[in-house]
C-alpha cells in the first residue's frame, strides 16, 4: 500500500512531465508552488545552480497579520503580492511559471494574477 493517494501520485507525473519544459535560470528562476489544504508556498529557484533563491508561504510572520486562513483564494492573492514585492527587492522581474502540476484555477491562478499586477512578468 502506498502512502501517497492517487490523486497526489497523478500530480507528481502532471509536475514530471511539466519539469521537462520548464528550466529556471539565474535571469529568469523558475516560480514553483506548492499548495496544501490549509497553506500555500512559492519559491524562486535558480535550476542552473541548484539552489533556492527565496521563498515566501502564508506562514510567514508578515502575511499571517493580514491573513487569517492560508487555504484560501484571498490568502494566495496576497501571498501572490508579497512574493513580487520580495523578489522585486531581490532584482527579479521575470520569472518562469512553474504550477506544480495543480489545474490553472481557484488559489492558483489568484497567485498568478496578484503576482503579475504587482509587476512579475511571466
Amino acid at each position: 500500500m502506498s502512502k501517497f493517494s492517487q490523486t497526489e501520485i497523478k500530480r507528481f507525473f502532471r509536475h514530471q512531465r511539466l519539469r521537462k519544459k520548464i528550466n529556471g535560470t539565474g535571469a529568469t528562476p523558475r516560480l514553483c508552488l506548492h499548495r496544501s489544504l490549509k497553506n500555500l508556498s512559492a519559491q524562486a529557484v535558480d535550476d542552473s545552480s541548484g539552489k533556492v533563491l527565496f521563498g515566501v508561504t502564508t506562514l510567514t510572520k508578515q502575511l499571517r497579520e493580514k491573513i487569517k486562513d492560508g487555504g484560501n483564494i484571498k490568502a494566495a492573492s496576497v501571498l501572490g503580492e508579497f512574493f513580487a514585492s520580495e523578489a522585486q527587492k531581490r532584482g527579479v522581474k521575470k520569472v518562469c511559471f512553474d504550477r506544480g502540476g495543480y489545474a490553472f484555477h481557484g488559489r492558483i491562478k489568484a497567485f498568478a494574477e496578484a503576482a503579475r499586477k504587482a509587476g512579475m512578468e511571466f
